[in-house]
């Protein structure tokens, strides 16, 4: 399935590949962001309305609360006032002590008078010898039928909040109602106290929101809405039964409006029953400014849109038409026409391709050369292999009897007790063995340090001991495979031109250490050294190869031989002082194969 996917996608047209890019990159996810966008910035919005209303809910539950508390206040200490109980309680007999009494207790009227937030307060009690003043009242039995009245008498003296009329200004208010007992008289009245409803409106004034106050019968009893007062939420166009939701948030329907509603209780001071503070505002009122901002959005969107499809239009129109410029030229290359050259404008990936199409026209030729060169040089190193090999067996007179004589005396060296000499003579004939075997492939380093190792003490043998040595090799670079006889002549070289006049002992010592990519091989003496003049002319010697003299020939071989096999950077290095010694080193590279 994904194999026919990829192929279906390198059969489309680049121009196509291009609008399907933009619509997968850029259309589709600015649709999926901006529907998400759109609907979180919405959803924030009301969030945050509902946060207001929320904080404004409480804000007008504290003021309110404040204005009701003086009511509760008042009612508190009317219920403990002993001159009250008497003055609601006596056996009047004429109306003139009636009216004498009313004058004596004016706390009814100081209360209305020291606070604005009440409207009035009367006291119901049966006593048939008070007269109704608006203050004290006989209730009449369709007094004692009202519910509040009821509520009053069967709730132990606490509070309620009612909605209820005032008959003497034929106008309804929120009433704290509350049971007074007369403890000493063993009667009781029942208090009313009305609230300034102008003051309770005021407070809804200043909400932003729709705002209302619903007593426990959903009557309302306050609202900032003037049309609101004095109807229920039954009177309300709700389509949805919210009367009856209790504290919470819900999704209503006012006027024909997706609203939301905010309800809370309330009991001010802990009141037999519970007023609720509902507070509604219409959702397109909210969302206008936030959808405004989202039509310049969208507005802006999609006109980048239609620019960014123009653009990537012209864009492929352009690439397209440079990239069949290219495949033309490619075909005349193909073709066998080396000669063309392709020239585009510009540095991005398609100039920078031509530059490379037109320098890969020019090294296909170069190559041709090159190779040439390289076949070159693989049969000069082939050749200087063999003339290696060649002149080794010209110096030897038939190799298989010098090899039978050098055990002979060696086995009779043995038996007369001359162990050192059978040695010398067992690793002088290992080591011309080991000459003699070498072909043109390459050979284990440990097969070169062991030549190495023989060679040192045939020498030490030789010098009688004046001469030692000291072979340091990295284990891990024993199995590195090396072209043939590229250490042991260094070593020749050492003990031959450094140590060959020197009276006191002598030291050689070779170091193999592996280094990250290269194998550094360093071969040092103490012997005598050399000025900066010699080594010049050495190098110089070293670099002559028309020069088929005797002349430093093992230094000049190796060091031809490093360059043929791994380039022309590669070859010997000499560092030496007169009277201090000499150090012949080189790198090998660690790769597979030679640059020949």
């Amino acid at each position: 399935m994904y194999t026919k996917i990829i192929n279906l996608i390198n059969d489309l047209k680049l121009s196509t590949k291009l609008f399907v890019s933009f619509g997968c990159v850029v259309f589709i996810p600015v649709l999926i962001v901006g529907v998400f966008l759109t609907s979180e910035l919405r959803q924030i919005v009301l969030n945050n309305a509902l946060e207001q209303t929320s904080a404004n809910v409480d804000r007008v539950k504290k003021r309110a609360g404040e204005l009701l508390n003086i009511h509760y206040e008042i009612s508190y200490r009317l219920s403990s006032d002993r001159r009250l109980e008497a003055a609601a309680n006596y056996p009047y007999e004429s109306v003139y002590d009636v009216v004498q009494a009313y004058w004596k207790y004016p706390d009814f009227r100081d209360y209305i008078r020291l606070y604005k937030e009440v409207s009035s307060v009367r006291l119901y009690i049966d006593n048939p010898t008070i007269l109704d003043n608006w203050e004290f009242l006989q209730p009449d039995p369709s007094i004692k039928e009202e519910n509040w009245y009821k509520t009053a008498l069967a709730s132990n003296g606490l509070i309620s909040w009612n909605y209820i009329e005032d008959s003497r200004y034929q106008q309804y208010y929120l009433s704290l109602i509350r049971k007074i007992d007369f403890v000493n008289e063993r009667t009781f009245g029942v208090l009313v106290i009305n609230v300034n409803s102008d003051m309770l409106n005021s407070i809804l004034n200043q909400e932003l929101f729709e705002t209302m106050i619903v007593d426990e019968n959903n009557n309302i009893v306050a609202s900032n809405r003037t049309d609101r007062l004095g109807k229920t939420l039954d009177d309300i166009n709700f389509k949805q039964a919210s009367i009856s939701n209790k504290q919470g948030t819900y999704d209503v329907t006012v006027n024909g409006k997706q609203s939301k509603m905010l309800i809370d209780d309330w009991n001010p001071g802990s009141s037999l029953n519970s007023l609720r503070i509902i507070s509604i505002f219409t959702v397109d009122s909210i969302v206008k400014e936030a959808n405004q901002i989202i039509l310049v959005a969208v507005t802006v969107i999609i006109s980048a849109l239609l620019m960014a499809i123009l653009l990537i239009y012209q864009l492929s129109r352009l690439i397209t038409g440079r990239m069949l410029r290219l495949s033309k030229h490619i075909t005349k290359v193909a073709s066998g026409n080396l000669d063309a050259t392709l020239v585009i404008d510009g540095k991005d990936e398609i100039g920078q391709l031509a530059r490379q199409f037109n320098h890969m026209v020019r090294n296909i030729s170069d190559l041709v050369v090159e190779v040439q060169e390289s076949n070159h040089q693989k049969s000069e190193l082939e050749l200087r292999q063999n003339e290696i090999k060649f002149k080794m067996m010209a110096s030897q007179i038939n190799p298989h009897f010098l090899f039978n004589a050098l055990e002979t005396i060696r086995m009779k060296a043995h038996l007369k007790g001359e162990t050192e000499i059978a040695q010398v003579v067992r690793l002088l004939g290992k080591m011309m063995r080991k000459n003699l075997e070498i072909g043109n492939g390459k050979i284990e380093l440990q097969s070169e340090m062991e030549t190495v190792r023989c060679y040192l003490i045939i020498q030490n043998f030789r010098y009688d001991d004046r001469l030692t040595f000291e072979l340091n090799v990295d284990p891990d670079a024993n199995f590195l495979r090396i072209p043939p006889l590229i250490i042991q002549p260094l070593v020749e070289n050492s003990v031959i031109h450094g140590l060959e006049n020197r009276i006191q002992g002598g030291i050689v010592r070779v170091d193999v250490q592996l280094e990250e990519d290269w194998v550094t091989v360093k071969v040092t003496d103490n012997g005598e050294g050399m000025s900066e003049d010699s080594i010049i002319e050495l190098y110089k010697a070293l670099e002559n190869r028309e020069d088929e003299g005797n002349h430093r020939i093992g230094l000049r071989n190796v060091h031809s031989r490093l360059q043929l096999t791994y380039g022309p950077d590669f070859g010997l290095t000499i560092i030496s002082k007169i009277g201090l010694g000499t150090q012949v080193s080189f790198v090998i590279p660690l790769r597979s194969e030679s640059v020949v």
